[in-house]
């Protein structure tokens, strides 16, 4: 499998070196087959200084979980400010473009580990989850804005996801440039938006 690079931490953000260990190993060999111990041994410590950043495995592949949420939230509060203009909305697509290539291993991640996932969601209802879709949802509730272009936007949140999430492991192979392009492409068709 190839394992594409990924935004890695400061050399001092212990917790955050951790998750990086953690997507690497989550990707490569899975959740289920991760042991505590083997990410540990990837950063050079003992269980119980893992421990110590995070009590459980769970808690980790949550932290990981969290990192996507938060490269889609900032979108979600720019459209949220926007009118119709699908020009503006192509320009907040290209930034979630970027943000999500650059952090393309969370999405592997992701597809790889969707039934350790699923299964914590039902366990603890992710409130940061659900916050997002809400959020969403209220963006393409706005009255102001006309029903065709909410749809357009709809499909094209749609079509983002689904180039990097739903694909699954399809485009791994797929140089980052020539994806992105291609995925602005599709965007700025779906969203009807000039240079489409």
């Amino acid at each position: 499998m190839t394992i594409i690079p990924a935004t890695k931490a400061e050399p001092g953000d212990t917790r955050e070196r951790i998750l990086d260990v953690a997507l690497d190993l989550f990707i490569e060999k899975g959740y289920d087959k991760t042991s505590l111990r083997e990410i540990a041994e990837g950063l050079g410590f003992t269980k119980a200084a893992l421990y110590y950043h995070f009590p459980s495995k769970q808690d980790i592949l949550m932290a990981l979980h969290y990192r996507s949420h938060s490269l889609l939230a900032d979108s979600m509060a720019s459209l949220k400010e926007l009118d119709s203009d699908p020009a503006a909305w192509a320009d907040i697509f290209d930034r979630q473009i970027d943000d999500m290539l650059a952090n393309r291993k969370l999405f592997l991640m992701h597809e790889r580990n969707r039934a350790a996932l699923e299964s914590i969601h039902e366990k603890d209802h992710d409130q940061g989850h659900q916050d997002l879709e809400d959020h969403f949802r209220r963006i393409l509730q706005n009255p102001k804005v006309p029903l065709r272009s909410r749809v357009r936007l709809a499909c094209a949140q749609g079509a983002l996801l689904g180039g990097l999430m739903i694909s699954g492991l399809s485009f791994t192979e797929v140089p980052v440039d020539e994806l992105a392009g291609l995925l602005r492409e599709t965007v700025r068709d779906t969203l009807g938006a000039p240079g489409s």
